[in-house]
């Protein structure tokens, strides 16, 4: 009952049973799509099941058949249907198939190109390098790049800023124009969230996949000739609409030799960068031990997680710059972006040009006193008056 409902949902979404074997023979893309082999997949009868159904059909021949057996029973008709849907499901799997395997190589491609051209990364190299020399007192030529995990863990006895924080300063007084590394190794984060070992066996399971789907082709080729007869030869010779969906079927030698020869140019392609990595590491100090032990993905993690802590660090020490700066120049007089200091900014110049103006009107003007006496009263008496309290109260 279980299996007769599971049969009963898939066919809501598959055309009718009658229409499905045509579909299967000619791998009519139009009639079935991907999703839809996939349910196929999943519904292909056994013997035993076939057998329990001619078995109810034969004691109950006026009967009708349910939804469920009549598909199996239809689907139990058409010969090594799971090679066929197998096979169908390879050609049009097979681009996502390579895309997984391609893409993790060209990220990690690139990120060694992009290590390989930062200078930001080989400033590091070489401050971080020569700060260990200094403190262990030696003279090593490299070091372990699992170490710039641990630069933000070690701390300075004094200031208790951890070594992380020296690095970004120094690099920031010899480097100026050096960059926050992390924008620069994008790559570098892309090819760390990949398991390359997954890959390689991508590509293994890959490669077995197309040497089946050709042992397959073969069986179909045999059944096709033991069914050979009119209605083949019209198959094969008819036209009308379903002219390219049966070319498909008729199209699989040549693009299983297709996917064959780029299985072959993405193997070289492994094998390529993963030796290219290989080198990159020598390049970087690593011993051919250490060479071999060393993953990809751990790698790229390592050099991703230590430049997001470098430009966390680079970007705190440039604010904290930024902020002394505007409290030093905010002390001897405001800061031109506050509303105090544009307003001074844009009122101060105009008030003391006006003054300076008036000042030397008066300077250069000789008559200027005798201008003032016009508006001064003429009345002594009255002037002495208004003037007398003044100089009552004021005592010198």
């Amino acid at each position: 009952m279980k299996r007769s409902n599971i049969i009963t949902i898939a066919l809501s979404s598959l055309p009718p049973p009658r229409l499905l074997p045509p579909a299967i023979y000619s791998m009519d893309g139009s009639v079935l799509d991907r999703e839809d082999v996939q349910r196929l997949s999943a519904l292909i009868p056994t013997e035993e099941e076939l057998c329990l159904i001619k078995e109810a059909k034969a004691q109950n021949p006026h009967s009708p058949l349910a939804s469920a057996e009549l598909c199996l029973l239809t689907l139990g008709e058409i010969p090594h249907l799971s090679s066929r849907l197998q096979l169908w499901a390879f050609a049009l799997d097979y681009d996502s198939l390579e895309r997984e395997i391609a893409e993790p190589l060209f990220h990690l491609k690139l990120a060694m190109e992009q290590l390989a051209d930062s200078q930001t990364f080989r400033c590091i190299l070489a401050t971080v390098l020569a700060i260990g020399n200094f403190l262990n007192g030696c003279k090593a030529r490299g070091f372990e790049l699992s170490y710039l995990g641990k630069l933000s863990q070690v701390r300075d006895t004094h200031t208790r800023q951890p070594l992380l924080h020296h690095v970004c300063v120094l690099l920031l007084q010899l480097y100026p124009q050096s960059s926050d590394l992390y924008s620069d190794i994008t790559a570098v984060t892309k090819a760390g969230k990949f398991e390359y070992s997954l890959v390689q066996s991508n590509l293994t399971q890959l490669e077995a996949l197309c040497k089946a789907s050709w042992e397959q082709l073969k069986v179909l080729d045999k059944a096709e000739e033991k069914r050979k007869g009119g209605k083949v030869e019209k198959r094969r010779g008819g036209g009308g609409g379903g002219e390219g969906n049966e070319a498909f079927r008729y199209r699989l030698p040549q693009i299983l030799k297709e996917c064959e020869e780029r299985l072959k140019v993405l193997r070289a392609v492994h094998r390529r960068v993963i030796n290219r990595f290989h080198s990159f590491l020598l390049f970087l100090g690593y011993s051919r031990a250490m060479v071999r032990d060393t993953k990809a993905e751990d790698f790229c993690k390592t050099i991703s997680n230590f430049s997001l802590e470098y430009r966390t660090m680079r970007q705190a020490i440039l604010l904290q710059r930024e902020r002394e700066e505007r409290q030093k120049s905010g002390a001897e007089s405001p800061s031109p972006n506050t509303p105090v200091g544009r307003r001074k900014r844009q009122q101060t110049p105009t008030q003391e040009s006006e003054e300076q103006g008036r000042l030397e009107e008066v300077l250069r003007t000789p008559e200027s006193n005798s201008r003032l006496d016009v508006t001064l009263p003429r009345n002594r008496r009255r002037m002495a008056d208004i003037q007398g309290p003044f100089s009552r109260k004021m005592k010198w």
